[in-house]
């Protein structure tokens, strides 16, 4: 009996990859107790952090041909794809989103938030030569690696075969348990707030509602990854710099759930035509060397399919 082939281009394969990768450096972190202010902790969770990106670009290579190899990396680089209109709500989303719940927060009574915030930027500016690195950081322990899979790679297979809200929720639900070792890990700033505590379940809250917004503006946006990059960096930027308070947390929860909810309405729940003609040929290896393009295309049609 013939065993079963392994579809390559599944979501699912791709998210087992991902977790496998991640929480095989992360979970051995928690259970060693390796704090990630050491050298060796830093490491680690920076090469679990790979596991989204190695997935991404990994599978884009071996379930895509060359034409669809090439769109993976010109989504990623080129800033043409994001219509000029998107790049103020792309970049100032997060930051809006967030002022408004400091004004919350300081309606209600709150006090906190500003001064917070005030001896954050303070530093900064005592400190000047700690921006770049700062900003780079945010850069890299996220938005870079992360984005190269899921938005990168995986949004788009989810699409092919389920609608825009569908396909946000089940990429907002694995891409929140994908943190889920980091607040187990000493000194993160996920275990400092304490696991299964209220601002954890606002955090994932958090990250399934911005899903949507991710999902909202790829597909207004060419599918490009670039601009799942920068929104992404500017969320964590942004949060980084007024997320000081709890109840700041909390207003800023609500707002992205009022706002996933709007993104929800903007998309309905139809599929994107694009994704349903996603040039994701199979056995790209036989494109590649110019064999037989049939034998590639049968092989393509016997795997489809989650």
């Amino acid at each position: 009996m013939e065993p079963p082939r392994v579809n390559l281009g599944s979501p699912w394969l791709f998210f087992c990859v991902v977790l496998s990768w991640s929480w095989l450096f992360w979970i051995p972190m928690a259970v060693l107790d390796i704090s990630i202010q050491t050298s060796l902790g830093r490491g680690l969770e920076l090469v679990g952090l790979l596991g989204p990106a190695l997935g991404g670009i990994g599978l884009a290579y071996l379930t895509q041909n060359r034409e669809g190899w090439r769109d993976y990396w010109s989504r990623v680089v080129d800033p043409r794809r994001i219509p000029l209109v998107w790049y103020p709500i792309i970049l100032f989303f997060a930051p809006v989103l967030w002022t408004g719940a400091v004004l919350l927060d300081v309606l209600v009574g709150g006090s906190a938030a500003p001064e917070l915030i005030g001896q954050r930027l303070d530093f900064f500016r005592s400190v000047p030569s700690s921006i770049a690195p700062f900003v780079l950081l945010v850069l890299v322990n996220g938005p870079v690696p992360e984005e190269l899979g899921w938005r990168g790679y995986v949004l788009g297979r989810l699409q092919e075969r389920r609608n825009v809200l569908i396909s946000s929720l089940i990429l907002g639900t694995v891409w929140a348990l994908f943190h889920l070792p980091l607040f187990y890990i000493k000194d993160t700033f996920h275990a400092d707030r304490g696991a299964w505590s209220a601002w954890f379940w606002l955090f994932m809250l958090q990250i399934v509602a911005a899903s949507f917004i991710f999902t909202w503006i790829f597909n207004n946006t060419r599918h490009s990854t670039l601009a799942a990059i920068l929104l992404h960096f500017a969320i964590n930027l942004t949060a980084e710099l007024v997320n000081r308070t709890e109840r700041t947390n909390l207003f800023a929860t609500l707002l992205w759930i009022v706002a996933a909810a709007v993104a929800a309405a903007l998309m309905g729940v139809r599929t994107p035509p694009g994704d349903r003609r996603r040039l994701d040929a199979r056995q790209p290896f036989a494109a590649r060397s110019g064999s037989n393009p049939h034998a590639a295309t049968s092989c393509a049609n016997g795997q489809r399919g989650d």
